[in-house]
């Protein structure tokens, strides 16, 4: 039966436990965030010279310098430096038209800035011995290539995919090739903060149990989506998982029956991963329940068990609730849509 292909319309839907609960105050917690326009920098190209002024882009942005030729832009270091100039300044003509497109869209980066400095405070709040990255740093890069990454010091943000789903770069075969429509409709600005808090929840936990079974993948999924709830608690949960807004109404509307397809089909201690990957991480539609039902859907239902065990644990840290067995979490949640 494909339950998810009629639209359904709500008129009110509380998709997250988020807006019952109290939000703490962290407007007084410091954080002190640097954004760097490196594109900025990289398009003004006014010199005669592109390798001297390569040069002294490093000198101004060292670390991140380096790590965009060599990791972004593939320069090989053992090319001559005349070779790696024309290799970039191809890009850069090559790229331009994407430049400018940026130039218009990211006009004013400090609304984002101001989200992200608020997530940082959420992230200082809960675990106060963190690290934070003290600069946030923009770039335009490949298409097809990397996006938003996390370094020892920076937020790192790949302007290039974030111009709007409906960006005619991204309908291109090059790109669609590396991030097919349903990724590319999340190539939104209002993606960014949710991208870099994202990969600080990462950071603070990485990803394991790979060879656990499918439920146990799914409440660690769960777990992750739960904490960036924490960290951005004003965003919509749509966003935090990366659904269309109708499809988390959807889910949540069938959310037994999403349930009753892992139950019924003995699937939660599967751990064959060529199964597991159908229910959990990216992909376009989950089959079984219809051409509307996003992918991803173990990870819906592992955020809603870590919600329930949440609320009975109310005492928990977040380090603690991170650090729970998901085998005791899925016990004392009881999960019964």
């Amino acid at each position: 039966m494909k339950l998810f292909a009629t639209s359904v319309l709500l008129s009110l839907v509380l998709f997250s436990c988020n807006e019952q609960e109290k939000i703490p105050n962290v407007s007084n917690i410091s954080v002190k965030l640097k954004t760097t326009r490196f594109e900025k920098d990289l398009f003004d190209t006014s010199s005669n010279n592109l390798a001297d002024y390569l040069f002294q882009l490093q000198k101004k942005e060292p670390v991140f310098t380096r790590t965009y030729l060599s990791n972004i832009l593939n320069v090989d270091p053992s090319w001559p430096t005349d070779s790696a100039a024309s290799y970039v300044n191809a890009f850069i003509k090559a790229y331009r038209p994407i430049f400018d497109s940026s130039e218009i869209t990211f006009r004013n980066f400090h609304p984002i800035e101001k989200e992200i400095t608020q997530g940082l405070q959420f992230v200082k709040y809960y675990f106060p011995s963190y690290p934070l990255p003290s600069k946030i740093i923009t770039y335009i890069g490949p298409a097809d290539g990397y996006g938003d990454i996390l370094s020892d010091e920076a937020l790192i943000v790949g302007l290039q995919l974030h111009l709007g789903k409906d960006f005619y770069l991204y309908k291109t075969s090059l790109v669609q090739e590396t991030y097919p429509a349903y990724v590319s409709s999340r190539f939104e600005p209002s993606y960014i903060v949710v991208n870099c808090l994202n990969n600080i929840v990462n950071d603070l936990f990485p990803e394991k149990g790979f060879d656990k079974p499918l439920v146990d993948q799914m409440i660690e999924k769960g777990k992750r989506l739960y904490l960036l709830s924490k960290f951005l608690p004003k965003i919509e949960e749509y966003q935090l998982i990366g659904y269309a807004k109708k499809q988390l109404a959807d889910a949540y509307l069938h959310e037994a029956v999403i349930w009753d397809l892992f139950v019924k089909n003995e699937y939660l201690q599967l751990t064959d991963k060529n199964i597991i990957k159908n229910y959990i991480g990216e992909s376009p539609k989950t089959q079984e329940l219809g051409e509307g039902a996003p992918g991803n859907i173990g990870s819906f239902s592992g955020w809603q068990i870590v919600k329930i065990f949440a609320n009975k644990n109310k005492t928990l840290s977040l380090q603690q609730l991170m650090n729970a067995d998901p085998e005791k979490i899925l016990q004392e949640a009881k999960y019964k849509p």
